[in-house]
């Protein structure tokens, strides 16, 4: 019977989410809980399953139980099978790792590194570490992706400008942590590089690797994993786990056979791997016929260092395996070993080219002789060849890797074509394959009769990995199609539009060059015209993370697009973009504005984009004449033209096919539409775009990015619970991401701050001031967000002269600054406290009010309340608060009760 670990409720919520394979933010954002709390769930989880990463505790995500009981059944080959031994060994690295930053585990193939890492950190977890992690860099077969798989780990996610390194070093910069590197001698480079950042960075990091050979980093210890223990005063771990390994069936071996055991161990140089290859063929061979067979093949070891003498036991080993199998099992095992993951029955009947009943019977009697391991479970069952098995598999094929590797590559790119977003199980099946899909799309890149295909798969891989959310292993196989690629522009735009999406601004300028270039190239004028252009409105666009071109590099630049756009409509609209683009950043840099260059004409010319692309049926360059259009608007004080605009361009990107470049536009318009809508006081619409944009799986990892406008649409509304939950959130993705200096997160700062003034939590306030202390602090906070916040905070609080102060200067004066969504709520409050206050003005400042919010619908409302108090009409004042529950706004009610009763009310009022 299967055993249970109980598990809390809480826990059983992580582990299927973790099941689903989504990221620890995904889970945190899902569960309105902190990524930190998720990495003390996922931690327990590790330590109650006793399972040593996070793709065995993905198996292990159960099917719905009751109690929040998990079933506990094996996974990995780190807990198939007892461990024995190596207690000096153990205790030796335990002490090094608890005494030293970095510890390298070093000694031939089939020593025993994995098994003893693997021990080490199960004895080091909560005892000597806060947290372990295990990383298998078996897999990995590009230093590019260490990082990507230490990440995955860690349950990270990339962060739109860092890459997956910076974010590794953000999750473990404070935390007293062991990282287990395993099999690290395929990418040792690599490794070097991403360890000696982590250990520089990251000071309370331990780090044990197990390598052929050392990394070669500062603070490096370097630890020889010696063979088993042979014999001494009849210890020896190496005939323990001879013994453990043969009595599998429950047969006990008398001394005599001991001693033959020990025989057979001294041979194979108390080799782990060796030694059990030679176990698994006691029940068929007897410990005679071992004797016999491994006699003859270790006659050729003599000379030579004893290191090498050790690799030559497990060769030997290994070829006296592979001499004893059947000739159709030695070419199963030859052909399967190009898989670098767990496989099936059917994936190795495909690359053996062989019967799938045929290969399942091989498989079993491979795994019968320890040469593959098997693991069951409810998703099916998967066979894979340890590293060093592998490797000496993949050199038997000799003549036939070319063919064999051909098949596995045909079978991953059929693989690659089957996986569709569509399926709930999407992502568990991409991740069961992608690291087959890496290794053959490696090998592929490097055989020119292969081109085609490699091309295939990696764009095909760079499309997989932009929706699995790995935006950097996107730009990088979108780069890597363009050059297996003739026409490469399209790839390279494709790449571009990525590093949009990571805010990448200096590569989305060099591919977007480089785009230009390959068009040139084969005489596509017209794109390169697109492409030019596209350089010189993002400029403007994305201040916040692409550099701002000078302006006559600018000019320049779009020149050059109309020179070589020609007579092409589809070039010559994205042009026609550009220039309003232009238009509209030389009306917002000038103090009035440039000669010929009025608000008017930037508008008229972002309508004109407008028609133009929606003529051309460009969805993408509609979007972005539309907010051209949207920011013109905006600058003319047109708060419901611009929210108008931002409305119709998520409606127009919601039917747009899915790709990096809309997927880029469709995050921005999201906040833009939210944005707007809270400007013309429709919180229902502001809450579902916001929702909208928090939800988007881009923007797991960025939740301060994600989440900041639905904070700001919920402290309108005076949604504090969801304004708490979300801000937990917020907090802990910024903290995460480095606390950026983004001013545009002032809005969401500033809300919760106020949100907690209302609670009267002046502790929690305190702290988000403080970071808003941190944020750049533009014009509009003082006539802006932080004006409306601060004087709501006052007039609820009762101190009104401090309100009347806060919000004294006349719109007209400040009209830019608050233009966007700030305009109406400034003169809404400012009439609003002139009324409480008793100010001389009161009646004037409604007038100026009333016209201004007209449209309004939240505005208007509180007007409305403000001018039935200054007329002394109770009635009036709290009818208006059925019009605040239907608007959404909960907050406004309730204080239209305290205001209507006389509350606040200045004497005599």
């Amino acid at each position: 019977m299967t055993a249970t670990v109980d598990i809390s409720p809480r826990e059983g919520d992580v582990l299927e989410l973790v099941g689903a394979h989504f990221s620890n933010a995904e889970i945190a954002a899902r569960l309105s809980i902190s990524v930190r709390t998720v990495e003390s769930h996922v931690s327990s989880l590790l330590r109650k399953l006793e399972v040593p990463d996070r793709r065995a505790l993905a198996h292990r995500a159960p099917e719905p139980t009751s109690a929040g009981a998990v079933p506990v059944a094996p996974v990995l080959p780190a807990v198939l099978t007892s461990y024995v031994g190596r207690a000096g060994e153990q205790a030796a690295l335990i002490g090094l790792i608890t005494t030293r930053r970095e510890v390298t585990a070093v000694g031939p193939g089939g020593v025993g590194k994995t098994r003893l890492a693997l021990a080490v950190a199960a004895e080091a977890a909560g005892e000597h570490f806060d947290t372990v992690w295990y990383v298998d860099l078996v897999p990995v077969t590009d230093p590019e992706m260490i990082a990507t798989a230490i990440a995955a780990t860690l349950g990270l996610g990339e962060q739109p400008g860092r890459d997956m390194t910076e974010s590794v070093i953000a999750a473990l910069s404070d935390r007293h942590a062991l990282l287990v590197l395993d099999n690290c001698e395929q990418v040792l480079d690599g490794v070097a590089l991403v360890v000696e950042r982590l250990l520089a960075t990251c000071p309370r990091l331990t780090v044990l690797a197990t390598s052929r050979a050392q990394l070669m980093v500062p603070f490096e210890h370097v630890y020889q994993v010696p063979p088993l223990s042979l014999p001494v005063d009849g210890e020896s771990d190496a005939v323990a786990l001879f013994l453990d390994r043969a009595a599998v069936d429950g047969t006990t071996l008398d001394a005599a056979a001991r001693e033959q055991i020990t025989v057979i161990c001294e041979r194979l140089d108390g080799m782990a791997l060796a030694i059990e290859l030679a176990a698994a063929r006691y029940r068929t061979l007897g410990l005679d016929g071992i004797t016999a067979a491994l006699s003859h093949p270790l006659r050729m070891l003599t000379g030579g260092f004893r290191a090498n003498e050790r690799h030559r036991s497990v060769r030997a080993a290994l070829d006296w395996s592979h001499a004893l199998l059947d000739p159709v099992d030695q070419e199963l095992l030859r052909r399967v070993s190009v898989f670098v993951a767990p496989f099936t029955a059917t994936a190795a009947a495909q690359v053996a080219e062989s019967d799938e009943f045929l290969v399942a019977d091989g498989l079993a009697r491979l795994a019968e002789q320890s040469l593959l391991v098997v693991t069951a479970s409810p998703r099916g069952t998967t066979y894979r060849a340890l590293e060093t098995i592998r490797q000496y598999g993949t050199e038997q094929l000799a003549d036939e890797l070319s063919a064999v590797r051909a098949r596995h590559l045909r079978w991953c790119l059929e693989q690659a074509a089957g996986l569709t977003v569509d399926r709930p199980d999407w992502r568990a099946g991409f991740d069961a394959v992608a690291d087959d899909l890496r290794a053959a799309l490696a090998w592929a890149a490097q055989e020119p009769e292969q081109r085609a295909n490699a091309y295939r798969l990696a764009q095909r891989l760079a499309e997989l990995t932009f929706t699995r959310t790995l935006i950097g292993e996107s730009q990088l196989r979108y780069e890597q199609a363009a050059s297996l690629s003739e026409e490469a522009a399209t790839e390279l735009r494709n790449a571009a539009a990525v590093a949009a999406c990571r805010m990448r601004g200096d590569d989305l300028y060099r591919l977007y060059r480089a785009a230009a270039e390959a068009d040139l190239s084969v005489g596509n004028t017209a794109g390169a015209a697109r492409d030019l252009a596209t350089i010189a409105i993002s400029s403007y666009r994305f201040a916040g993370f692409v550099r701002q071109l000078p302006v006559e590099e600018s000019d320049a630049l779009v020149a050059q697009a109309r020179e070589l756009a020609g007579q092409d409509e589809a070039a010559s609209v994205v042009v026609a973009v550009a220039e309003a683009g232009q238009a509209l950043n030389a009306s917002i840099t000038a103090a009035d504005g440039l000669p010929g260059n009025s608000v008017a004409d930037t508008i008229a010319l972002a309508v004109r984009a407008v028609e133009l692309t929606h003529s051309a049926g460009d969805a993408l360059a509609e979007s972005i004449a539309l907010d051209v259009l949207t920011g013109a608007q905006s600058w003319a004080g047109d708060t419901f033209a611009a929210a108008t605009t931002t409305q119709r361009r998520v409606t127009l990107l919601a039917s747009a096919p899915v790709t990096p470049a809309a997927t880029h536009e469709l995050i921005e318009a999201l906040g833009e539409a939210a944005e707007a809508s809270l400007g013309t006081g429709d919180l229902h619409a502001a809450r579902r775009w916001a929702t909208q944009l928090a939800e988007h799986p881009l923007l797991a990892e960025v939740g301060h990015r994600a989440t900041s406008w639905l904070l700001v649409a919920d402290a309108f509304a005076g949604n504090v619970d969801q304004v708490l939950a979300g801000s937990v959130r917020f907090l802990d993705a910024w903290r995460r991401a480095g606390s950026p200096a983004r001013a545009s997160l002032g809005p969401a700062v500033a809300a919760v701050a106020m949100i907690h003034g209302l609670q009267g939590d002046q502790d929690a306030r305190q702290e988000w001031l403080e970071i808003f202390d941190h944020l750049d602090t533009p014009p509009e906070h003082a006539f802006g967000y932080g004006a409306v916040f601060d004087t709501t905070l006052l007039l609820h609080n009762g101190q009104l002269p401090e309100a009347l102060e806060r919000i004294a200067r006349p719109p007209s004066e400040i009209w830019k600054w608050v233009t966007w969504i700030w305009h109406h709520w400034y003169v809404a409050l400012r009439a609003e406290a002139a009324v409480l206050a008793g100010h001389p003005d009161a009646r004037a400042r409604l007038t100026e009010a009333q016209t201004i919010v007209s449209g309004n619908p939240l505005a208007a409302a509180q007007v409305e309340r403000a001018a039935a108090l200054l007329d002394n009409d109770p009635a009036a004042a709290r009818a208006t608060a059925a019009r605040f529950d239907a608007l959404g706004c909960r907050y406004q009610s309730e204080r239209t009760t305290i205001l209507a009763a006389g509350n606040q009310l200045p004497a005599g009022g």
